[in-house]
Parts: structure tokens; sequence; C-alpha cells
């Protein structure tokens, strides 16, 4: 008898495929997009979208900011003057567990993802600044995370066939693909630094105090997702390259309240130059899967 997390991600998987190009390159770079960053997915060449609620199991985005659509297609560009290609499937927009959804459920278009045969998992995020030194705009590359959302998507009965028992979590970002994104960040101009980000259910906004918190446990960055995508892409063996966009600096930092409205506004400010090292990040990773 086939496991019930194996069935749904079959289902999902044959949905997909069955709508996209037949012949072409597979992927082996997903892409998850996060507040007002899905702008992304739109440049892809020779694309195809599949809305969310077409495929079988994926649960729906009910937030301002997230598309709610599979997007597969292509990055072209240049590197060191010769002409390359990357073959991409990203998550326009995600869901998050405070929508209403188990933490397996709001993870599981990641495991799409995998299932898909994806390689990395590039995992992008609208988050707050908790370290002063940190201005809105920036991106940051996530070192390592912390899991402060008080559970865990691979809770629940467990299938060896899809990812161990009990994952090690050692190097949830491994430190080579940390390199190559500060090496795309430096053909674009941009120097990148990384950050510990910690992960709270949402979705209000964390208190001054909780900021403080999670400052003192060394968190660099706060948000409310990414942390599930990351546990279940390295339960099924895939790698994961977390990147920031730093749209506030957290609550009591400034003393300024905060709003959505502020976390879009910036995410679209930057999305130019988040775009740039999003192409250089995917066509360099291409080079060496």
């Amino acid at each position: 008898m086939s496991h019930p997390m194996r069935a749904a991600l079959s289902a999902a998987c044959a949905v997909i495929n069955t709508a996209l190009p037949k012949g072409g390159p597979a992927a082996k770079i997903g892409v998850i997009l996060g507040s007002g960053l899905g702008a992304w997915a739109n440049q892809l060449k020779d694309s195809t979208a599949i809305p969310y609620f077409q495929i079988p199991g994926m649960p729906s985005s009910t937030v301002h900011g997230h598309a709610g659509q599979l997007v597969s297609g292509r990055v072209d560009g240049t590197l060191n003057g010769m002409a390359t290609s990357a073959q991409i499937i990203a998550l326009q927009g995600r869901v998050h567990s405070y929508e209403g959804h188990d933490l397996a459920v709001s993870a599981f278009p990641a495991r799409v993802l995998c299932a898909l045969g994806c390689k990395l998992l590039v995992i992008t995020n609208a988050a707050g600044g908790v370290d002063a030194t940190m201005h809105a705009g920036q991106l940051v590359i996530i070192r390592d995370h912390l899991n402060l959302t008080g559970g865990s998507p691979l809770r629940g009965a467990n299938d060896d066939a899809v990812g161990p028992r009990f994952p090690d979590m050692t190097e949830a970002y491994p430190a080579r693909w940390r390199e190559l994104a500060k090496a795309a960040g430096n053909a674009v101009g941009m120097e990148l630094r990384e950050g510990v980000y910690a992960a709270l259910p949402g979705p209000q906004y964390e208190t001054p105090s909780e900021v403080k918190m999670v400052r003192g446990l060394g968190a660099d960055l706060v948000g409310m997702s990414t942390v599930p995508e990351t546990i279940v892409a390295r339960h099924m063996g895939v790698d994961v390259l977390g990147i920031s966009c730093v749209t506030n600096l957290a609550a009591g930092v400034t003393g300024e309240k905060l709003s959505h409205d502020e976390v879009t506004e910036t995410a679209n400010r930057v999305s130019l130059q988040f775009m740039a090292l999003l192409d250089q990040i995917v066509l360099r990773a291409g080079g060496v899967l």
C-alpha cells in the first residue's frame, strides 16, 4: 500500500508533468518566491503557469503579494562571457501555516518541487531585521535557522521511502551554495552578508520583547515562513539556499509600527536588484548541478 505522502506527491506531480511541455530539459532548481518577490517568475522564458488550485493537494495562498501559481520556465544569461541558461520551476507565492494549515500542508508545495526532481531549492522570504545594523531593502543569505514555530512539518507517521525519520539538520543551508550566492552578488555589484533566520508562527508581528528574545538566541532575521520548507527539503535530501529580503527592522529596533504594506512596498522597491541576483544564482547553480 502506498504511503499517503507518496500518493499525494505522485498525484500532484502527474498533473504538473501533464501540463508542462514535453521533451524539454528537466528543472534541477526550484525557487520559492516570498512576499512581494513573485515578479521574478514573470520574466522566465517559454514559461508555463499552473494555478495551485489545479494541482491536487496544493493549498492555495490567501495573502496579498502571493500570486499562487507554479511557473516552469528558463532563465537566459551570460557567465564568463558565454551564453548559458537554466531551467527553473518556481512557486510564485507560498502558503503559510497561519492561513489555517498544518505545517505539513504549508510545506507540501516545497515537497512537490523536490519530487519533481529539483536538486536545489532557492527559498526566498521577506523578513524583519533583528540586527540594528541591517537596513530595509537589504538582501541577506540565511546561514542557519531557529524553528520557533512550535511544531514540525515532519510530525506524524514517516515514510522511509520519502526521507528518514530523524533527518540531520547540521548543514541545513550548505556552505557551497552560500558561497555561490556571494559570488553571484559580487557579479551584480552586491556584497551579501549572512544571518540566522528565526521563524515564528504569526500572523501577528513580533512584540519588541519577542524580538529581544530572538536576538538573544542569536537571530539576525525574523519571519513566518521558510523553515518548514527547508525541513522537508532536507528530509527529502534536497539542498537549500535561503535568501531574505529585509523589508523592515523588527519591532522595537526603531520604534516604528509595522505593516504588510511596508513589507510589499520594500520588496517591490528592490525587485530589480533581487531579480538580477536571482538570475545570477540560478545560472551559476545550473552550471554545477
